[in-house]
């Protein structure tokens, strides 16, 4: 659709409901990019300026200026740096400028933290500590094996389904961000207690008249798990072999990457189980593997 006029308001307006009507974002996906342009307009009209064609790169490099001096996150500065490239770049679309001023910009160097993540003793530790004495205790067994074997999002766990685990085959099937799906090989150790949790206690968790929808885990009501389950059950565990402080929500799958990789595995092959559509995502947990040989080669070699 055409814009109106050369008024950045109305500009932006129409840009927004581009997103939302024609490019069919989610209601929250366009509140942000609506935040983000919004603190860019109200920048510009503390400038005085109102018409786009005022918009060039002294004018972006004081909005960034600006967001320093705010104590804005180097990561917020890429993101408004990525909305207003996608603004430009839709008035581009629709023949009102030529040139994208943003390109001229460089985006600031984000800081990529570093995972924590667990050493493989660690690990075991964990998933050795779960007593299987009872029906909760099969389930969080299987929930901590499948979590490690798999490397999934707490997300993609508690929406696994008994028919997306191919038993022959020895994968599972996930539906990852996005609906997007894709095929995670499970070693058969998971393999094993997923059995054992449904054939000796699943039925235990399944009540009447409340519809699992096929759900592998299910809480107490005979439910899926939230998110907030699943991470007391990781931390109970980790409680009792004294590794609280340094456990979150996706510590097994960071774990599950960086272990992967240190054994040698093609980080594209890693990649594809994890689920990242950038490899550069994946390449984070190739940090820590480096650091890992650093200090096998300081510590074994004998020229080190």
């Amino acid at each position: 659709m055409k814009a109106k006029n050369d008024n950045l308001e109305e500009l932006l307006q129409d840009y927004l409901f581009f997103l939302s009507v024609e490019k069919g974002l989610s209601k929250n996906s366009v509140e942000s990019y609506k935040l983000d342009l919004l603190k860019f307009h109200n920048f510009c009209e503390s400038k005085g300026i109102n018409d786009f064609k005022q918009i060039d790169k002294k004018t972006l490099e004081e909005f960034l200026s600006y967001l320093n001096q705010n104590k804005i996150s180097s990561l917020s500065q890429a993101r408004y740096i990525s909305s207003l490239r996608s603004f430009f770049n839709y008035l581009i679309g629709q023949g009102i400028i030529e040139d994208n001023p943003i390109e001229k910009i460089d985006s600031p160097k984000i800081r990529r933290n570093l995972p924590n993540v667990l050493t493989i003793d660690e690990v075991f530790a964990i998933l050795d500590s779960v007593s299987t004495e009872n029906c909760t205790g099969i389930r969080d067994k299987a929930i901590l094996e499948v979590l490690y074997a798999c490397g999934l999002r707490v997300s993609e766990l508690i929406n696994l389904k008994q028919r997306d685990i191919f038993w022959d085959e020895g994968f599972v099937r996930i539906w990852g961000k996005g609906s997007k799906e894709r095929i995670v090989p499970i070693g058969n150790s998971a393999l094993n207690w997923i059995n054992i949790y449904i054939k000796k206690c699943r039925h235990m968790f399944v009540k009447e008249n409340v519809d699992n929808k096929d759900i592998l885990f299910l809480n107490q009501r005979g439910q899926k798990l939230s998110r907030m389950g699943i991470w007391k059950i990781i931390r109970r565990y980790a409680l009792l072999v004294g590794l609280e402080d340094k456990v979150h929500p996706h510590i097994f799958r960071h774990s599950f990457a960086t272990h992967l990789l240190e054994g040698g595995a093609d980080i594209r092959v890693v990649q594809e189980m994890l689920g990242h559509s950038d490899i550069s995502t994946t390449q984070i947990y190739t940090h820590l593997t480096k650091e890992y040989l650093i200090e096998v080669h300081k510590t074994y070699h004998p020229r080190a």
